[in-house]
């Protein structure tokens, strides 16, 4: 990668990674210009109200989904991370590593709407260009989060396909014994099925 590289980052609980996370990533090689892209399995994430699954499963999962794909590292930094995982922490580092490139930290809409909220979120519209990932509404409304709301932001577009994928649906859809095969990376769903992943007692 050039000094004056495009560096994609990518954070998430991944729990687990889909294929809505797999077109993201696409589109944000095509759209964005990205020379590389990493992926950021989140550690201690203070922010979610339920425990995740243990990190090494989760790391796991991503590779299984992203590791094979051109430009892609997925970073196990905020696993290995003691505390709480703060994004700014990891753009602050990503910055020491590479002063010279240009950091573009790739969120969904809900991300971007509670973005203010964030540790430091002030360093962080200051460290990199925000990309918020705007899935196709089949209804035609406009999308819920207006980038003025932070005007000291650098703000990008990232046009992703309507597609009716979530963690949550997934993991809901293997407690009650059904198949998720066209919902994951076909190594995904065999990782989670060999290692019993989000059965219900």
């Amino acid at each position: 990668m050039s000094a004056s590289a495009t560096l994609g980052v990518f954070g998430g609980a991944f729990d687990p990674p889909h294929n809505a996370h797999v077109a993201l990533i696409s589109a944000a090689f095509e759209q964005l210009a990205l020379d590389a892209l990493r992926v950021f399995p989140t550690g201690d994430a203070w922010h979610k109200p339920r425990a995740l699954t243990p990190p090494a499963h989760r790391l796991a999962m991503a590779r299984l989904a992203f590791g094979d794909m051109p430009g892609v590292t997925v970073d196990d930094r905020e696993i290995r991370r003691d505390g709480p995982t703060y994004t700014v922490e990891t753009l602050r580092e990503l910055r020491a590593e590479r002063p010279d490139a240009t950091l573009a930290l790739v969120i969904g809409e809900d991300q971007a709407s509670a973005l203010h909220t964030w540790h430091a979120f002030e360093e962080i519209l200051q460290s990199a260009i925000i990309c918020i990932a705007e899935r196709a509404h089949p209804s035609g409304t406009k999308p819920r989060f207006d980038p003025t709301q932070l005007p000291q932001g650098r703000f990008v577009r990232l046009e992703l396909p309507a597609m009716s994928v979530s963690a949550t649906e997934i993991r809901s859809r293997v407690a009650a014994r059904q198949g998720i095969a066209p919902l994951v990376p076909d190594p995904v769903a065999r990782y989670i099925a060999q290692h019993h992943l989000y059965r219900t007692a």
